[in-house]
């Protein structure tokens, strides 16, 4: 997911920026990655849009604990998409907090937590757990994208914008619904 092996192939971002993690220094580092147009136009291919005007990720990248990273930050980009009632552009503006932690493969540190059942045990409210690199790099500018792409509308619409025949409320009801209701009304 971000740069790192996984075991399976993934294309490379189109902005990548990897950071070496053992030479961070101890206080870290700040990241600033803006979307030349070459760039915007291969997001925009990537993620299904008209266009990306705009693309801007300030991050900060710190060691954290033994031989991780912590990523925090956040993405902010000018995007256009096709709406999906009338296909016209619809433009859209992506917000996205930035945060992740990375552990080194092998790390004690991503063991996870067991019950005494043997379940891995997970906080639904608390932080993600760590993700694990390879190697000695983390493509903190892939991480950005993943944050950009899930700040997209998957159902863009343009304002005022409703489905033809009725489908928001004037609803047609066919021999299946009627059958339905027959049955309802004999239980």
């Amino acid at each position: 997911m971000t740069g790192h092996d996984t075991g399976h192939a993934a294309a490379a971002s189109a902005i990548s920026f990897p950071v070496h993690v053992a030479r961070l220094s101890k206080n870290g580092m700040e990241v600033t990655i803006e979307a030349d147009e070459a760039e915007r136009a291969a997001l925009a291919a990537a993620h299904g849009l008209v266009g990306v005007d705009r693309l801007v990720a300030r991050l900060d990248v710190a060691g954290w604990k033994q031989g991780g990273v912590r990523v925090t930050g956040t993405v902010e980009a000018d995007i256009v998409q096709q709406c999906i009632v009338t296909l016209d552009p619809v433009a859209a503006h992506v917000d996205e907090a930035v945060a992740a932690t990375f552990l080194p493969e092998g790390s004690r540190l991503a063991v996870p937590v067991y019950s005494a059942e043997g379940e891995i045990l997970l906080d639904a409210e608390g932080e993600d757990a760590p993700e694990l690199f390879s190697g000695d790099t983390v493509d903190v500018g892939q991480l950005a994208e993943e944050f950009f792409a899930l700040g997209i509308d998957p159902y863009p619409r343009k304002p005022g914008a409703v489905l033809a025949g009725g489908g928001e409320g004037g609803e047609k009801r066919g021999p299946l619904h009627d059958k339905l209701a027959e049955l309802k009304k004999k239980l």
